[in-house]
């Protein structure tokens, strides 16, 4: 009987760390949406790192740039919806650590790396996107919606066909 009370609070913790996150991102998408006329040029434009000369292709390019935007934007949204509503949720979450790994990429907290855009404090590498990611990827290698989301329904009725 303790192992299933313990499952239990697993489980339910695995459902609140899911919602949680995907709270995150669905505000973020829709805070971006709201405002109307936002960009990710000013982050893009801040990159230093290995990936820098695309980051400032991107910005350099107006056609790329509001596809960038456009696609930041939905995809935030889309992966924020996925996860409060446990709708394929490993989908979801592995394309939320692919977006936010992209973040990380622009601007990673490396020594010597110093950007005008503050930052929430002094990190070393590890940041709060990294620990996100690592989240997320507790929620691919658990099955988080399979017991409480639209996952639980879907797998249910593939099971009876």
């Amino acid at each position: 009987m303790q192992i299933k009370e313990s499952q239990k609070l697993q489980t339910c913790a695995l459902v609140i760390l899911r919602i949680l996150i995907g709270w995150h991102f669905l505000y973020e998408g829709v805070a971006k949406l709201l405002k109307g006329n936002w960009s990710a040029a000013g982050f893009l434009s801040q990159s230093k790192w290995i990936l820098s000369p695309v980051f400032q292709w991107m910005v350099s390019n107006e056609t790329v740039l509001n596809l960038v935007n456009q696609m930041n934007i939905w995809g935030l949204i889309l992966i924020g919806l996925g996860l409060i509503t446990g709708t394929f949720t490993r989908i979801a979450a592995a394309a939320g650590m692919a977006l936010i790994f992209l973040y990380y990429l622009c601007n990673p907290p490396l020594a010597g790396l110093f950007y005008s855009i503050p930052s929430e404090g002094n990190y070393l590498i590890v940041n709060k996107n990294v620990v996100e990611m690592a989240a997320l990827f507790v929620l691919i290698v658990f099955p988080a919606a399979r017991n409480w989301g639209i996952d639980h329904i879907l797998v249910r009725m593939f099971r009876r066909s």
